[in-house]
């Protein structure tokens, strides 16, 4: 069965048989072409016994495999390498169908190759998923081709496989390599001239020519006989945490990411940048209740733990509650720390409601409030009007991209620290605020 199974005729069988069942019927009827029908039709037999026996010859004609990573990264493409081998003593004509996630809806995979004999083809495609969890691979089917071409014998490999899509790690390996290698402003970083310093006791040690004579400790001094200065150094380890609203309106869609997932990879690149820079880093998520949370943190490993708690960052459909929000801060940040606040407000109204909770987090904690711009309302405001509902659209349109701009200042107005960023410029943006917030000192 599973012989008759693998037998797969092309389309030129199908036209074949048809073209002989003409002649074998014209032959019915005019006798004299009988014999010759007849001579086709088991030409046509041997041949396609002679295809099915050269294909079936080799035990395993085709060895194959898709070689997934352990994790997807979001939003990115993500390569996917594929080795096949042929067994075959004559070159062969593969089709390779792959069945990927149904997240992609992509029903159309199909490649045709020829692979020379007993050679190896190798070739890798790209996926770019769009929304985190669990995808699963189906089988990857070859079918294999004579020059004939008449059957069709077909493999099966790499059944249910399961990849996980995690928060954008290739975003933020990109971030981390241009920082090491002092890139910054080829991705829109600004190198920005420290102001302020807050300066910590590191150690006192024997005085140098070049030292600065102010730091001179007298006791120190007169106990060892030789000049000995203090030695400060940066205050570093500073708590910093990005604060998730995974409420209803940051499911709201740009270039198929939510807002909600910008949100969840710009956390991690920033994360890891802050790590790298020895401050100590946190996070939690909230809607009507504080979903996840991870107290701030400065070792390095503790990337991967922000990797897997944004992982599970989900939306629950509901309005986000932040007086929850501003009672859970109060009672499990102890410390002054940077809070960069990841909403959206669509209208003038809704900030006002929350305003008071946010005032009161401002004045304990450095408050920054992350907004998104509406990029499609840019697109409408500078379309050209051509009709009386276009002019209407238009007006609407930009009344609300007034209103974005009018809560920044209402924020800015109650000492507030505020983002207005497009989604595909919130990484760079928010580590730009990061990087000014540190030079002028006012963490």
């Amino acid at each position: 069965m599973k012989f008759l199974k693998s037998l797969y005729f092309s389309f030129r069988v199908f036209y074949t048989l048809a073209f002989l069942s003409i002649l074998f019927l014209i032959s019915y009827w005019f006798n004299e072409l009988y014999p010759i029908a007849w001579l086709l039709v088991w030409g046509f037999t041997i041949i396609v016994l002679f295809d099915v026996i050269v294909l079936y010859n080799t035990k395993k004609g085709i060895e194959a495999n898709r070689i997934l990573p352990d994790k997807f990264s979001n939003s990115d493409f993500n390569a996917i390498p594929v080795r096949i081998k042929s067994n075959y003593q004559f070159t062969t004509t593969v089709e390779i169908i792959d069945e990927i996630p149904v997240q992609f809806q992509k029903r159309d995979f199909l490649k045709t190759v020829r692979i020379p004999v007993k050679s190896i083809f190798d070739f890798e495609y790209a996926l770019r998923p769009v929304q985190r969890g669990e995808y699963i691979f189906g089988n990857l089917y070859i079918y294999a081709m004579t020059r004939i071409g008449f059957v069709k014998r077909r493999y099966s490999f790499d059944k249910s496989a399961m990849v996980k899509v995690y928060p954008s790690f290739i975003q933020m390996k990109k971030y981390d390599f241009l920082a090491i290698d002092n890139k910054l402003t080829q991705i829109g970083l600004k190198k920005i001239r420290r102001i302020g310093h807050t300066m910590e006791f590191e150690q006192i040690k024997e005085y140098v020519v070049g030292d600065d004579v102010r730091t001179i400790n007298w006791k120190a001094t007169a106990k060892h006989g030789n000049l000995m200065i203090n030695q400060f150094q940066d205050e570093k380890s500073q708590p910093i945490y990005s604060v998730i609203d995974a409420s209803r309106v940051m499911k709201m869609p740009f270039n198929q990411l939510s807002l909600l997932d910008y949100a969840v990879n710009s956390t991690l690149a920033f994360s890891n940048i802050a790590l790298k820079k020895h401050d100590k880093v946190g996070m939690l998520s909230f809607s009507n209740t504080v979903n996840n949370f991870l107290p701030d943190s400065g070792k390095k490993t503790y990337i991967n733990a922000i990797s897997e708690t944004l992982y599970n960052v989900k939306t629950q459909f509901l309005d986000s509650d932040f007086g929850l929000l501003y009672a859970h801060i109060k009672r499990q940040i102890n410390h002054r720390s940077l809070l960069l606040l990841y909403t959206n407000f669509e209208h003038i109204s809704s900030l006002k409601r929350q305003l008071p909770y946010l005032q009161a987090l401002a004045k304990k904690h450095l408050l920054v409030v992350i907004l998104f711009q509406n990029t499609e309302l840019d697109h409408l405001i500078h379309q050209k009007a051509e009709n009386t509902q276009t002019i209407y659209d238009q007006t609407i349109a930009q009344q609300f991209a007034y209103d974005k701009k009018v809560m920044v200042k209402e924020l800015q107005k109650h000492g507030i620290q505020t983002i207005l960023t497009t989604p595909e410029n919130l990484t760079v943006n928010t580590i730009n605020k990061y990087l000014e917030i540190k030079a002028r000192g006012l963490l």
